[in-house]
């Protein structure tokens, strides 16, 4: 059964898309993006595949990222805590 083709990863736009492959993921974000997991690079044409995988994703994060006027650092945001009712008392 064919693979449905996995639908296109636009580095930035949004807080959703996940682009996966093996076992590393890119998780999107309009501030950043988050690697996570693992990913073998064989000496293979297996690993070779994995790794044009790889460099497409990094192309496409450092194409987005050359295309705008960057700030020095992203403004890191955090909110305090938020206190709630314990739903088992």
């Amino acid at each position: 059964m064919p693979r449905e083709p996995e639908p296109e990863f636009r580095p930035f736009a949004d807080d959703a898309a996940v682009r996966n492959f093996a076992n590393l993921s890119f998780e999107n974000g309009t501030t950043r993006i988050a690697l996570h997991g693992s990913l073998d690079l064989t000496r293979d044409r297996a690993g070779l595949e994995r790794a044009k995988a790889l460099r497409a994703v990094l192309d496409a994060i450092v194409t987005a990222l050359e295309a705008e006027d960057l700030p020095q650092a992203v403004a890191e945001t955090t909110r305090p805590p938020t206190i709630v009712k314990n739903p088992f008392a």
